[in-house]
Protein backbone atom coordinates (compact mmCIF):
# COMPACT_ATOMS: atom_id res chain seq x y z
CA UNK A 1 0.00 0.00 0.00
CA UNK A 2 0.96 3.63 -0.67
CA UNK A 3 2.51 6.40 1.90
CA UNK A 4 -1.17 7.61 3.53
CA UNK A 5 0.25 11.02 2.90
CA UNK A 6 0.33 10.15 -0.75
CA UNK A 7 -3.02 9.46 -0.74
CA UNK A 8 -4.39 12.49 1.38
CA UNK A 9 -3.35 15.52 -0.98
CA UNK A 10 -5.10 17.98 0.70
CA UNK A 11 -7.90 19.18 2.45
CA UNK A 12 -11.00 21.65 0.79
CA UNK A 13 -11.56 24.36 3.25
CA UNK A 14 -14.72 26.49 0.89
CA UNK A 15 -17.68 28.03 2.77
CA UNK A 16 -19.71 24.97 1.60
CA UNK A 17 -16.87 22.45 3.38
CA UNK A 18 -17.06 24.66 6.60
CA UNK A 19 -20.85 23.76 6.84
CA UNK A 20 -20.24 20.52 6.06
CA UNK A 21 -18.11 19.98 9.38
CA UNK A 22 -21.16 20.29 11.63
CA UNK A 23 -22.45 17.49 10.77
CA UNK A 24 -19.22 16.19 10.89
CA UNK A 25 -18.58 15.51 7.02
CA UNK A 26 -14.72 16.30 5.93
CA UNK A 27 -13.80 16.79 1.99
CA UNK A 28 -10.11 16.51 0.88
CA UNK A 29 -8.32 16.03 -2.23
CA UNK A 30 -7.33 12.60 -2.69
CA UNK A 31 -4.96 10.52 -5.28
CA UNK A 32 -7.15 9.77 -8.60
CA UNK A 33 -6.19 6.05 -8.18
CA UNK A 34 -7.13 5.88 -4.50
CA UNK A 35 -10.24 3.80 -3.88
CA UNK A 36 -12.60 4.13 -0.80
CA UNK A 37 -10.96 1.54 1.16
CA UNK A 38 -7.21 2.77 0.80
CA UNK A 39 -9.27 6.80 1.40
CA UNK A 40 -10.78 5.16 4.47
CA UNK A 41 -7.44 3.13 5.95
CA UNK A 42 -5.31 6.36 4.91
CA UNK A 43 -7.30 8.91 6.79
CA UNK A 44 -8.03 6.91 9.83
CA UNK A 45 -3.53 6.47 10.26
CA UNK A 46 -3.16 10.01 9.61
CA UNK A 47 -5.97 11.75 12.03
CA UNK A 48 -6.62 9.18 14.15
CA UNK A 49 -10.02 8.93 13.53
CA UNK A 50 -13.09 6.35 13.08
CA UNK A 51 -14.47 6.74 9.42
CA UNK A 52 -18.04 6.05 8.84
CA UNK A 53 -18.54 6.98 5.17
CA UNK A 54 -16.51 7.45 2.00
CA UNK A 55 -18.03 9.35 -1.07
CA UNK A 56 -16.02 10.31 -3.77
CA UNK A 57 -15.59 12.50 -6.89
CA UNK A 58 -13.97 13.14 -10.04
CA UNK A 59 -13.73 16.42 -11.15
CA UNK A 60 -13.36 17.12 -14.78
CA UNK A 61 -10.67 19.79 -15.77
CA UNK A 62 -11.58 23.13 -17.17
CA UNK A 63 -10.89 24.03 -20.52
CA UNK A 64 -8.39 27.93 -19.89
CA UNK A 65 -7.06 30.17 -22.42
CA UNK A 66 -3.87 32.59 -22.29
CA UNK A 67 -4.01 33.96 -25.82
CA UNK A 68 -4.89 32.42 -28.55
CA UNK A 69 -3.68 29.55 -26.78
CA UNK A 70 -5.90 26.99 -25.10
CA UNK A 71 -5.36 23.78 -22.65
CA UNK A 72 -6.69 21.66 -19.69
CA UNK A 73 -6.10 22.11 -15.88
CA UNK A 74 -5.67 18.36 -15.09
CA UNK A 75 -8.32 16.31 -13.35
CA UNK A 76 -8.68 15.29 -9.75
CA UNK A 77 -10.79 13.71 -7.50
CA UNK A 78 -12.38 14.66 -4.00
CA UNK A 79 -13.89 12.87 -1.34
CA UNK A 80 -16.30 13.83 1.74
CA UNK A 81 -15.79 11.59 4.67
CA UNK A 82 -18.31 11.29 7.26
CA UNK A 83 -17.25 10.50 10.41
CA UNK A 84 -18.23 7.71 12.62
CA UNK A 85 -20.37 8.10 15.88
CA UNK A 86 -18.26 9.25 18.93
CA UNK A 87 -15.33 9.63 16.85
CA UNK A 88 -13.13 12.90 17.50
CA UNK A 89 -12.71 15.89 15.28
CA UNK A 90 -10.10 16.31 12.92
CA UNK A 91 -7.80 19.43 14.01
CA UNK A 92 -6.24 20.48 11.66
CA UNK A 93 -9.64 22.53 10.74
CA UNK A 94 -9.63 23.75 14.14
CA UNK A 95 -7.23 26.52 13.99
Amino acid sequence: MKDPRDIIRRPIVTEASTAMMEEGKYVFEVDIRANKFQIRQALEAIFDVKVDRVNTMRVPGKTKRYGRYSGRTPEWKKAIVKLAEGSKQIEIFES
